[in-house]
């Protein structure tokens, strides 16, 4: 059934006759609406954010040759950022990982299942330990040496490797990227950070957790933006700890946050659930 929907994301200055406007546009086309999400903004001006799904098959057009007069008629009228994108076209996703597999395979495995919705093209790593694993699953897997040192040529390298792809997720990779690479995929890298940011904020925050005695522990996965550790956050996850978890314990507890909280966010970025604004997200899940 998906194949046959469309999604419209939409950002802009809210003021009357917005629903008004896309409805009547998608309706004199031939789509039918078949969910639709909302949410307006307390500030002043207030913003106005929408998530569209309506379905193609009755379009009285190719959804392509939709786009043009939408931004005449809808789209330049009431100042709009927005994207329109058919959900059969699968965005193609990179991985880059470390040496610990726990985000990599749970994304590979929700993949392999058909519950991500994407295209995982490839996973590169700076250390050649999951080769194997990444393999057995059906995806080309590349390793690439990464240091400070060297990081402008790996960079190269990776780019090189991945292509044209629409998403890169960062499964526990465990090296800095450039704010040059970063820049190439604005709100187009997903990270995982373990823990409940903005506590316990860049290396070794499980020991930071223990050391300060909390009695939750968290995992965030946020978009990637020049300053560590500060991008939009997407999607966090919680679990209780107790004076009788040591550190190990946090880590145990930890890994399974990670997976779940980095696996919702790649989701809802693949099925245009994500609009950016600002250092926040609006996130129609």
């Amino acid at each position: 059934m998906s194949h046959r929907l469309a999604v419209l994301l939409i950002r802009c200055p809210d003021r009357p006759g917005i629903v008004a406007a896309i409805s009547r546009f998608l309706y004199t086309h031939g789509a039918n609406i078949t969910d639709l999400d909302q949410h307006s903004s307390d500030d002043a001006p207030g913003t106005y954010f929408m998530r569209l799904e309506f379905q193609t098959e009755g379009l009285d057009q190719p959804l392509e040759d939709l786009r043009p007069p939408f931004a005449e008629e809808v789209g330049r009228p009431f100042s709009m950022d927005w994207t329109l994108r058919s959900m059969a076209e699968r965005k193609r996703v990179a991985i880059l990982v470390s040496r610990q597999d726990h985000g990599m395979l749970e994304l590979l495995w929700e993949w392999r299942r058909g519950d991500l919705p994407c295209q995982v093209s490839i996973v590169v790593s700076n250390h050649p330990d999951l080769r194997s694993a990444t393999e057995a699953l059906g995806v080309p897997f590349h390793h690439v040496p990464n240091s400070r040192e060297i990081r402008a040529a790996a960079e190269a390298r990776m780019l090189e490797l991945m292509g044209n792809v629409d998403l890169v997720v960062l499964a526990r990779y465990m090296q800095v990227l450039s704010p040059e690479f970063v820049r190439r995929f604005p709100s187009r890298i997903i990270n995982v950070h373990h823990s409940f940011l903005p506590a316990f904020a860049g290396a070794d925050p499980y020991r930071q957790a223990y050391d300060r005695g909390v009695k939750i522990v968290g995992a965030t996965a946020h978009y990637v933006t020049a300053e560590l550790d500060a991008g939009p956050i997407i999607e966090q996850d919680v679990g209780r700890a107790t004076h009788r978890h040591d550190v190990e314990d946090l880590k145990r507890m930890g890994r399974e946050l990670e997976r779940r909280a980095l696996a919702r966010a790649v989701r809802w970025h693949c099925q245009d659930r994500i609009i950016v604004h600002g250092n926040k997200t609006v996130v129609f899940a």
